[in-house]
């Protein structure tokens, strides 16, 4: 189950770093394109929604890295990567938080 789980974790990382690649290609204005997601009431939302994923996810990583130089780079990544560095560190961390889990 773990290498399963962490072959999703490493295939999603890759789609996600794809679609980003794919959408930097089609010269769509970044700026432009965020302002109007921003500009929607749902987009907004969304926008929300997302950072305090990106704020959770900085929460257990801050409290499951040993180092914390390691922890500080692993959420200075999820702030610029999003969830793709999110999805790596945890594929990467799986083991530990099951062992931290066990009763």
């Amino acid at each position: 189950m773990l290498i399963l789980t962490r072959l999703v974790l490493a295939t999603a990382a890759l789609v996600l770093s794809a679609l980003i690649a794919w959408a930097f290609a089609t010269d769509a204005p970044f700026w432009e394109s965020f302002g109007a997601v921003a500009a929607n009431p749902w987009g907004l939302v969304g926008l929300a929604d997302l950072y305090l994923g990106f704020l959770v996810s900085a929460i257990v990583i801050a409290l499951v890295e040993g180092n914390r130089i390691s922890a500080a780079a692993w959420i200075v990544a999820l702030f610029f990567l999003g969830n793709i560095a999110s999805a790596i560190w945890l594929a990467l961390r799986l083991r530990r938080l099951i062992r931290q889990a066990a009763p």
